[in-house]
């Protein structure tokens, strides 16, 4: 469930009601909005150019990844929140998707180490 959220909280999916069903969640949606961050409002990937962050359901061959990406690092690069977005992810070691500009091996490096 918790991975589930934070797909669901990418700044780029927008409000919480154009996931497809109505705020009528009661408390999961609840905790959801409250999950937002102030800086998640100004990313510049809301909106339609969204499904380059994430990759397809199906199939994706690796020229298509590298291009979908290089697309969402382009619209990261001009965003004036991708160092917030950037250390959000890092923060909360965000296993998929292109957040502040990085993929998922690029960000799992400036992971903290985990204390045993």
């Amino acid at each position: 469930m918790r991975s589930a959220l934070r797909t669901i909280i990418h700044p780029c999916l927008g409000e919480i009601g154009s996931l497809g069903s109505p705020l009528k969640r009661g408390v999961a949606v609840s905790a959801i909005a409250h999950s937002i961050e102030v800086w998640q409002v100004k990313a510049a990937c809301r909106g339609p150019q969204a499904a380059v962050f994430f990759p397809p359901p199906q199939f994706e061959r690796k020229d298509e990844k590298l291009d979908r990406e290089r697309r969402a690092k382009a619209i990261c690069a001009a965003c004036t929140v991708r160092e917030d977005c950037l250390e959000y992810a890092v923060r909360i070691r965000e296993p998929h998707g292109i957040w502040g500009g990085l993929n998922e091996t690029e960000r799992k490096s400036m992971w903290p180490e985990s204390v045993n």
